[in-house]
């Protein structure tokens, strides 16, 4: 198939072109192309969680998905993005099971959700990332951290409340937004916690 390029996410953001829609960004390990993956609104949250380092109270799919491969001694080593057809990417899932290989059809969004929760890498190849990167200037877009998902989601908080509670309360408000599953105001108030001295 070709060369393998590792891919690292750089980015999930609102989608322009379609509703309920985000756009996962994967970058080269090394270089500057950068890779738009559409998906939908679920498998974005279920990603952002990940990348925010937060936990829902009940398992979200792709967890259970994960626990059971788990359970059954199924190691996932690698997601390859491995085909691009009519703007649509297709992916595998590499798995190890007492010690053979197997390889498993997916959709790309669902394979990089298991694979933040297996600590694998992710890869692409060459041609794909040729046909349908593209390169942004560091300067006019700051990727260097993955950006806050679901803007269009977000509620307005007033951070100007939450800097006045002490925190005790602020872990109470923490742990009802994970409650009612408000994961957009669950990260904010967890990123006051860790600014907190």
């Amino acid at each position: 198939m070709g060369e393998k390029i590792q891919l690292n996410i750089i980015g999930l953001t609102a989608g322009h072109s379609q509703r309920n829609s985000y756009t996962l960004i994967l970058g080269e390990e090394e270089g500057n192309l950068k890779l738009p993956v559409v998906i939908g609104s679920y498998e974005a949250q279920s990603i952002a969680l990940v990348i925010e380092g937060l936990k829902p109270q009940r398992p979200l799919t792709h967890d259970l998905m994960y626990e059971t491969l788990s359970q059954f001694g199924i190691t996932i080593i690698e997601v390859i993005i491995d085909k691009l057809s009519e703007g649509v990417f297709y992916a595998k899932l590499i798995t190890m099971q007492n010690g053979e290989e197997h390889i498993m059809d997916s959709r790309t969004s669902d394979a990089i959700a298991l694979a933040l929760r297996a600590n694998c890498d992710i890869y692409t190849y060459k041609n794909i990332l040729d046909d349908a990167g593209v390169e942004y200037e560091a300067e006019e877009h700051d990727l260097d951290e993955p950006e806050h998902i679901a803007e269009e989601k977000i509620k307005p908080i007033k951070t100007n409340s939450l800097t006045t509670m002490s925190i005790a309360e602020l872990n109470r408000e923490l742990e009802k937004a994970i409650q009612v599953e408000d994961y957009d105001r669950a990260a904010v108030i967890r990123d006051e916690i860790n600014n907190r001295p």
